[in-house]
């Protein structure tokens, strides 16, 4: 008599996964709204010539002209040299630029560009579209509340507001990655 067990078929993997329940709780739904709004938000940076981390990082330098690209690097949680990289691809689209600083000539100041302010306003319009796709299910007052409720989740969290934590991702060295 063989005992060894047979690989299931096709079908009876099909009816396992569709008897098995279903994902639920406030966790998971937040980590698949979030997965799906960031997916359609870089698609509609994308057709701006922008990625998510350049929105953020334009985002941050119009809220603080003349930050350091130290100051920058501490509050993405970064090491410096990560923010240098990421600030080269928004000057080489000229959007933002790098100024000496008059106070200790071994810093750089971060500016918007003309273009950057600009690009910015594009960004605003495509996020508030955005947004407004993302919730259309909510009247006006349920969108505050819910914003309401998250904003106290990610305080209870200790997130740093306005900074997302995709930026800590894009911190590892490529040669730290290993393939296996």
């Amino acid at each position: 008599m063989n005992t060894a067990r047979q690989p299931d078929s096709p079908q009876a993997q099909a009816q396992a996964q569709a008897s098995a329940p279903a994902p639920r709780g406030a966790a998971f739904l937040l980590a698949q709204i979030g997965a799906h709004a960031a997916g359609r938000f870089a698609e509609r940076v994308a057709v701006l010539g922008l990625t998510p981390a350049d929105v953020g990082l334009l985002r941050m330098v119009a809220g603080q002209p003349g930050r350091s690209q130290r100051a920058l690097a501490e509050d993405l949680g970064v090491v410096p040299s990560r923010v240098v990289a990421l600030i080269d691809v928004l000057e080489d689209k000229r959007l933002v630029e790098r100024r000496r600083s008059a106070e200790d000539r071994r810093n750089y100041e971060l500016h918007l560009t003309p273009e950057g302010r600009q690009a910015l306003g594009a960004v605003s319009r495509a996020a508030a579209a955005h947004e407004d796709d993302l919730l259309a299910a909510l009247d006006p007052d349920a969108r505050a509340r819910l914003v309401e409720l998250l904003e106290r989740v990610a305080a209870q969290q200790e997130l740093t507001p306005g900074v997302h934590p995709g930026y800590r991702a894009l911190a590892k060295p490529a040669a730290a990655k290993r393939k296996d």
